[in-house]
C-alpha cells in the first residue's frame, strides 16, 4: 500500500471516528436528559477526549486533519500539494458521511436520515467563522512555533471552548457539517444550511490563515 493512500485511509477513518461521536454522543445526550444544556454538555466532553485521542493516534500516520479547512490551509502553507489536499478532501467528507450513518445504526436509528435543524442566523454563521478562525490559529501559531506536540490537547481545548461560547457549537469544518446532513438528531444540520454555514468556515479559515502569519511574522 503506498503512503499517500495510507494517509488518505487514515483521515477517512479519522474524519468518520470523529463524526460518529460527534452524532452519537448528540443522541446519547438527548436519551439521557431533556435538557439541552445537558445534551450539549455530553456532547461537547465526548468530543473533547475523542478528539484528541484520535490526533494523538493518527497524527503521526496523516496529519490527522479531519477537516478540510485544516488541509486547505496546509495547502496555502504549502505543507500539501493540490493533488494531496483534494485527496484528502474527498476521504473525509466520505468519512464523515459514513460516522453519521454508523452513529445511526448504533441507536438503532434509520441508517440515513436527512437533518432538519435550520441553523441559519447571522450570529450563528459569525459564531461559526470565530470558531473556524480560531482552530486554524491554534493549529498554525503552534506548528510554527515547533510546538506541535501540544496540538492533541489545544485543539480539543479550543473547539470544547467554543461549544460553549459561539452560537454554533463550533462545527469548524465542511466534512463534519455535511455528515451531520445525514442524522436529523441533536446534531444535525438541514441542508439548506450547509452552504451558508461551509461559507462561514471557508471566511473563518482564511481570516485565521492570514492571523498565524501575521503573528509568527511578529514574533520572528
Amino acid at each position: 500500500m503506498t503512503k499517500i493512500v495510507t494517509k488518505l485511509i487514515a483521515e477517512l477513518v479519522g474524519t468518520a471516528s470523529l463524526v460518529a461521536v460527534v452524532v452519537g454522543s448528540g443522541i446519547m445526550g438527548t436519551s439521557l436528559s431533556a435538557d439541552s444544556g445537558v445534551a450539549l454538555i455530553i456532547n461537547a466532553f465526548s468530543t473533547i477526549f475523542a478528539l484528541g485521542l484520535l490526533i494523538m493516534v493518527i497524527g503521526p500516520i496523516s496529519g490527522a486533519h479531519f477537516n478540510p479547512v485544516v488541509s486547505l490551509t496546509q495547502w496555502l502553507g504549502k505543507g500539501l500539494s493540490g493533488a494531496q489536499a483534494l485527496g484528502y478532501f474527498v476521504a473525509q467528507v466520505f468519512g464523515a458521511i459514513f460516522g453519521a450513518i454508523l452513529a445511526n445504526l448504533m441507536f438503532n436509528l434509520s441508517a440515513i436520515s436527512i437533518a432538519t435543524h435550520q441553523r441559519t442566523s447571522t450570529g450563528t454563521l459569525i459564531g461559526e467563522a470565530v470558531a473556524t478562525a480560531g482552530l486554524i490559529v491554534v493549529i498554525g501559531v503552534l506548528s510554527e512555533r515547533g510546538q506541535g506536540n501540544y496540538i492533541p490537547v489545544a485543539v480539543p481545548a479550543w473547539i470544547g471552548s467554543a461549544y460553549f461560547f459561539t452560537s454554533s457549537t463550533s462545527f469548524a469544518n465542511p466534512a463534519v457539517t455535511v455528515g451531520r446532513i445525514f442524522s436529523n438528531t441533536f446534531a444535525g444540520i438541514a441542508p439548506d444550511s450547509v452552504a451558508p454555514f461551509i461559507l462561514a468556515q471557508l471566511v473563518g479559515a482564511v481570516l485565521g490563515f492570514a492571523l498565524v502569519k501575521g503573528i509568527t511574522n511578529v514574533s520572528n
